[in-house]
């Protein structure tokens, strides 16, 4: 397993739409376990394939075990992830390992079933609240090329969770900020 490089936002893959997965092979099992190894790597609860280069319908999600909500601790696999329910929107913090050191106050719905694959190719529907809900609608947004930032009014609403000097990576001025 490796520990990829996350792409920072404004990469041209972040904004085009995933492409289907139509079978898994070794190399997406391959990819599967490096995007997991990526997430624990970088703190992160899900990471999308376009995120580490790769425009594929496929996302990991895993809210810390330590999170006092459902689903806490399991690991969930997205293949050609599709959401069919959602509840009330709630405003919702959120940052994104694309563009660290950022967050802002966006709407989400509290509560999510989505419909995706397993590592199988098994369909399964996943009904999820809390951290799990706002991470699976963040990961599916990164399948559809959309970033977080996108649903604030204006990237004036953006701000820094980080002092300029700790962050890894310094907008380059084609992101918001």
């Amino acid at each position: 397993m490796a520990i990829l490089n996350v792409l920072k936002a404004e990469h041209p893959t972040l904004r085009a739409k995933a492409k289907r997965v139509a079978r898994v092979d070794a190399s997406l099992e391959r990819l599967i376990d490096d995007m997991v190894e990526t997430m624990h790597a970088t703190n992160g609860v899900g990471l999308a394939a376009p995120q580490v280069g790769v425009p594929l319908r496929l996302a990991v999600i895993q809210v810390p075990a330590d999170y006092e909500e459902p689903h806490a601790g399991e690991l969930f696999v997205l293949i050609n992830p599709e959401i069919v329910k959602t509840t009330e929107p709630q405003d919702i913090d959120e940052g994104c390992l694309s563009l660290p050191g950022y967050a802002g106050t966006i709407q989400r719905a509290a509560k999510v079933t989505v419909k995706a694959r397993d590592r199988n190719m098994k369909e399964y529907r996943l009904r999820a609240e809390g951290t799990l809900a706002q991470a699976v609608q963040h990961e599916l947004d990164h399948l559809n090329g959309v970033l977080f930032y996108d649903h604030l009014a204006g990237p004036e609403l953006l701000r820094r969770t980080q002092p300029a000097a700790s962050q890894a990576t310094e907008p380059t001025g084609d992101e918001p900020a």
